[in-house]
């Protein structure tokens, strides 16, 4: 996972860096969700990444049908700035870059960061 996240760093401190190549993001994307399905498992509240991935997560009831009650979803970018602490979930949410429906939906930010990176751009 950390080499996956570092692959994407340089984009990830300067959003006029040349963006990463499709494979480089989406598989940093999918590492750092599952990592947070298996650090917080559960299937209460489902992330979705379009179109890298959707992971379950959060102790609680499950969901086996239709659209989950609880959904927390944003774009590969967004993501991994929650994933490495370079953003607050909050301040996303404000933003508009991320949206978080049902009562559980919110608990997510509890097990962020996954992996925090280094912002010094020389290391």
């Amino acid at each position: 996972m950390r080499a996956a996240v570092a692959a994407v760093r340089p984009w990830l401190l300067d959003e006029a860096s040349p963006a990463p190549a499709r494979a480089e993001l989406g598989a940093a994307v999918r590492m750092t969700a599952r990592a947070l399905a298996e650090s917080a498992p559960g299937h209460s509240v489902e992330v979705r990444v379009p179109p890298f991935v959707a992971v379950q997560c959060i102790e609680g009831p499950r969901h086996t049908r239709g659209t989950p009650p609880n959904v927390v979803e944003t774009d590969p970018r967004t993501w991994l700035l929650l994933a490495t602490g370079l953003a607050d979930f909050a301040a996303a949410r404000e933003d508009g870059k991320l949206t978080a429906s049902g009562s559980r939906a919110e608990e997510v930010s509890r097990w962020l960061p996954i992996l925090r990176v280094n912002v010094d751009p020389t290391g």
